[in-house]
């Protein structure tokens, strides 16, 4: 009997312990994102709050009274891991009437266009705009008296999100909507800027603004630099992240990673990718449709060993490459083994994404004249004389010197508009 008793006085304790427990670890953030090099570095203190997380602790206050269109996709995240979409259709105060979803969709899954639909939790329509228009149409905005962005970002000119928000600005400013962005970090640090600057021309869906393709901006900088140089008019407001310095990585912040797009399934891939990328047009793989998007490139008519040698000449700092072969289950070249080369980025710190693309481009452009598209490197690259030099046989490293001057006058610019230090 005394043992019978005991045990359930044992039970009891631990039953009170668990429930005045429970409230502590039912808000713990989400797990810290993987570290870059399976190393030590993760940021000490707390955790970078985005956007979202701050205006939870403002309980809010600035979209009460309002009716709130919402522009996310599976990054819409606090850092416990809850939905904007349900914070927001659960706010006191707020009324969530609409919800809308860029490129790939709302569960970001989608390599094509995406149709119209309904959120299951909370039976509020999806407005795809990356389907039968790519702007928020008079009608989808109708009775919105906000429209807030929270979109992760890839830290990338030609990915599309950025134009996303920017059309979205300008149809709220159009129909006198306010506007919010929720600030994200951007994954790839806010302080390396690299590549040409978009031709003014050649503005586009992939190429919203006249800036380089690594720029090193938040979306909410960005937004305010789009309202103001071009003159967008909207009334804007950034709701600003707390925790995040620009030398930051997304590593380095203690957010959990989420895929932004489905090629982009790590962080490493991530700074791969503006590199990589523009290759794609000029006929080459780059990884599509295998495990590792980005950390390979090939094509049935590459010779990997000759790609290898002549690659390895060009002395790249912080990564390495070694010859290998991959047959894509879809995308470019589905089916057909590719030739060429594996990408090992081993220090991101010295690594130069545009540049290691130019140096690729110009070997395959010197081995492969044919097969070998140069001047359609143009639809990402988005600058003309770039091309025009790498068409020449320029060496990549005197193309990138004339950035140089571009690449001052954007600074310059940028400084009026950075939220962070």
């Amino acid at each position: 009997m005394f043992r019978f008793r005991l045990l359930s006085f044992c039970l009891l304790i631990m039953g009170t312990a668990a429930l005045i427990l429970a409230p502590r670890c039912k808000r713990n953030p989400a797990a810290l994102a993987r570290t870059f090099f399976s190393d030590d570095v993760v940021k000490t203190g707390d955790h970078t709050r985005t956007g979202i997380d701050v205006l939870e602790t403002e309980k809010f206050a600035s979209l009460r009274g309002k009716r709130v269109g919402l522009i996310t996709n599976q990054t819409g995240l606090d850092s416990y891991g809850h939905r904007t979409i349900d914070l927001l259709a659960r706010a006191g105060g707020v009324n969530l009437v609409a919800i809308f979803s860029p490129e790939h969709g709302i569960a970001g899954v989608a390599d094509a266009t995406v149709s119209n639909q309904a959120d299951a939790p909370t039976g509020l329509p999806i407005y795809s705009l990356y389907g039968a228009t790519r702007r928020p149409t008079s009608e989808m905005l109708r009775g919105i008296d906000a429209l807030v962005f929270d979109i992760q970002d890839a830290g990338v000119r030609f990915y599309t999100y950025i134009t996303t928000m920017a059309y979205s600005m300008e149809a709220a400013a159009q129909q006198h909507i306010t506007f919010f962005v929720l600030d994200r970090p951007n994954p790839l640090g806010g302080e390396i800027i690299e590549g040409p600057v978009l031709d003014p021309d050649r503005t586009s869906f992939v190429g919203y603004f006249p800036m380089p393709v690594r720029y090193a901006m938040t979306m909410g900088e960005l937004a305010q630099m789009f309202n103001a140089e071009n003159k967008i008019g909207a009334d804007l407001h950034v709701v600003a992240m707390q925790d995040w310095h620009r030398r930051d990585f997304y590593d380095m912040t203690g957010l959990a990673w989420v895929t932004p797009s489905p090629a982009l399934r790590t962080l490493r891939e991530n700074f791969l990718y503006p590199g990589v990328e523009i290759l794609q047009a000029a006929s080459v793989s780059v990884g599509r449709g295998t495990p590792t998007p980005f950390e390979q490139l090939g094509a049935p008519w590459i010779d990997s060993g000759v790609l290898l040698t002549e690659l390895s000449r060009r002395e790249l700092k912080g990564v390495r490459f070694a010859a290998a072969q991959f047959k894509p289950a879809s995308g470019l070249y589905s089916g057909v083994l590719c030739k060429g080369l594996s990408i090992d980025l081993q220090d991101r710190e010295t690594f130069q994404p545009i540049l290691m693309g130019l140096e690729i481009a110009s070997v395959l452009h010197h081995l492969y004249p044919t097969e070998f598209h140069v001047d359609k490197t143009i639809e990402l690259l988005g600058s003309q004389a770039t091309v025009d030099r790498l068409v020449r046989g320029d060496d990549p490293k005197e193309i990138e010197s004339g950035w140089t001057g571009d690449l001052d006058r954007f600074r310059t610019m940028r400084e009026k508009y950075l939220l962070y230090h």
